[in-house]
């Protein structure tokens, strides 16, 4: 039965969005602490798939009947949200994607190794969906093979990089005993519950185990040994790694952009943009190296800052301690600038160890809104001593305060009606959001000094240099090479990190895009509202009026601020 054409028929639809999101995507409803789901994985078989796009598509349709002319201002932003999502969701299908990619970051293994890190495990029922849960891991691995495999025969497959990083970090799990696995990390936890007899206990213990034993591992050697002996062998070489060399790949890779910023951009506007970024920040960061260093060209303070072993950390401890610091630093300060704050704390914690090597520097995870787990800003901690010190509060404060966490954490405590927004939205604003608080943490005073500043200009080349490469793989013919060496001549960061982030975006094509493209949009709405406020501009009053509607299209992000400048004038 059609739905009517009335505003009120929004909040169903929402809601029904929310629930199918759930629904396929059970992980992610784990990781929010909605715990209905966990005995559960998404369904990767080409019909699970296409009973998403359907439903998708149902839901589109019936937004379409709405007018946004007879909604409240807050239905308009939910219905404009919706559809974006709905929109966005339907274009990373179409995109096939998933059919070849190999990504060592969010793909199979990593995905589920992360599990136990986030799966709740209280009660025996806990452990019953925990141990059905593990058991599924095999037949969606096998899934994903095949998958690949079904790609591979029509000559789409993924760039041998990502598949090489994939294969070494398969083969390190595989030489471990299962014990110390991360996936068998929850036995040691079940000896301290209450309400569990002795027999549930055993019978958890035994599920888990072989679960992992006759499961797990067994669909992980053979995925290891699909990538190692079929894909590799077939796999795109260095020299083409883009999107662009596989069948679809060229309209693929701008549904992407659009999935990604929200906006319609053509890859040769954002190549331009960040060549136009880039040189900017070179010319602050020779003047500011100048001063610190006494580097006198470029090419002379990257090279410094890089083989300056007093610039850099020494041990584990020493680097996750200054994190703290930082987090510690941008808590105190965060009232002066922000009227609304969360209630979910933050915390920095070590990367796991199945991931740091192949892994970025840090990544955040959103809190548990059952309020059973904070905030957590996941740091890398490998090889401390390629970490520099100058970049590390940058760092902490993109992921953490008054970066991710705070506008993630405020996003999931709003008091909306729509549940959807509390939670997912558009990338282009989370990352754009992160960059912009970098630049924003020195207006809050919390650098520690120049060189301090030196790793934001550092950082912010970097995501301008995202917007060169990115789309110079994907959309430009560009090679693996030509990537990493436009890093290495343009930003601070250590190789290895350079390497990592260039095999980051060949496996997750446009999610780099975000970045810059969302920093920029709210800093131009910054500076106009300014402009046409004047005195009567206030900080706080600007960074909640941006906070305020969840991770909104960058779009319906420019319509929340000229309300909010107009209701400000009028009130003048």
């Amino acid at each position: 039965m059609d739905r009517p054409t009335d505003p009120r028929a929004l909040g169903d639809l929402a809601a029904d969005y929310w629930l199918a999101v759930l629904e396929t995507d059970p992980l992610l409803a784990t990781q929010i602490g909605d715990h209905r789901f966990a005995d559960r994985l998404a369904d990767g078989t080409a019909e699970g798939i296409a009973m998403i796009r359907a439903g998708r598509e149902t839901l589109l349709a019936q937004t379409a009947a709405i007018d946004p002319g007879a909604c409240d201002p807050e239905a308009r932003i939910t219905l404009s949200v919706l559809r974006e999502a709905l929109v966005s969701d339907l274009a990373g299908l179409d995109t096939g994607l998933r059919d070849w990619n190999v990504d060592v970051l969010d793909g199979i293994p990593t995905m589920f190794l992360d599990v136990p890190d986030y799966q709740r495990l209280e009660t025996p029922a806990d452990g019953s969906d925990m141990v059905a849960r593990w058991r599924a891991m095999a037949g969606a691995t096998d899934v994903h093979a095949a998958t690949l495999r079904r790609s591979a025969t029509d000559g789409r497959v993924a760039c041998a990089a990502p598949v090489r990083r994939t294969i070494d970090m398969l083969g390190g799990l595989l030489a471990q005993p299962d014990e110390v696995w991360s996936l068998l990390e929850p036995l040691g936890r079940v000896e301290d519950l209450k309400g569990w007899s002795n027999a549930e206990r055993a019978g958890f213990a035994t599920g888990l185990r072989d679960a992992v034993t006759d499961g797990v591992r067994p669909a992980f050697t053979r995925l290891h040994d699909l990538l190692l002996d079929e894909i590799l062998p077939a796999a795109r070489p260095d020299d083409r790694p883009g999107m662009g060399h596989v069948a679809g790949g060229e309209n693929g890779y701008c549904a992407l952009i659009r999935v990604h910023t929200s906006l319609d951009l053509a890859p040769e506007d954002l190549h331009r943009t960040g060549l136009a970024e880039i040189a900017r920040i070179d010319t602050e960061l020779r003047e500011l190296a100048g001063r610190t260093i006494g580097a006198t060209t470029l090419e002379g303070a990257l090279a410094a800052l890089r083989t300056d072993r007093s610039l850099h950390f020494t041990t584990r401890d020493e680097l996750h301690a200054a994190a703290q610091t930082g987090l510690e630093r941008a808590n105190a300060a965060v009232p002066d600038w922000f009227g609304r704050l969360p209630v979910a704390p933050c915390e920095v914690v070590p990367m796991p160890s199945h991931e740091e090597e192949h892994s970025t520097i840090a990544y955040y995870r959103s809190p548990a809104v059952d309020g059973s787990r904070p905030g957590q800003f996941y740091l890398n901690l490998a090889h401390p001593e390629t970490r520099p010190r100058y970049e590390l509060e940058a760092l902490t404060y993109h992921e953490s305060v008054p970066g991710h966490h705070l506008q993630i954490a405020i996003g999931q405590e709003l008091p909306l009606t729509a549940e959807f927004r509390r939670h997912l939205g558009t990338t282009a604003f989370f990352e754009g959001w992160g960059l912009y608080t970098e630049r924003l943490a020195d207006e809050m005073g919390l650098y520690s000094g120049d060189l301090d500043r030196i790793g934001v200009l550092s950082y912010d080349a970097w995501r301008a240099a995202r917007l060169v490469v990115d789309t110079g793989m994907h959309a430009l013919g560009w090679t693996r090479r030509q990537a990493i060496d436009f890093m290495l001549a343009h930003t601070a960061l250590a190789p290895n990190n350079i390497v990592n982030e260039v095999d980051r975006y060949i496996g997750l094509p446009g999610q780099a895009l975000a970045y810059k493209t969302g920093q920029l949009e709210m800093l131009r709405l910054r500076v106009e509202a300014r402009e046409r406020l004047g005195g009567a501009f206030d900080i706080r009053s600007f960074h909640d009026a941006l906070l305020g509607n969840g991770a909104v299209p960058l779009p319906t992000l420019s319509a929340i601020v000229e309300a909010w400048v107009a209701e400000r004038i009028a009130r003048a």
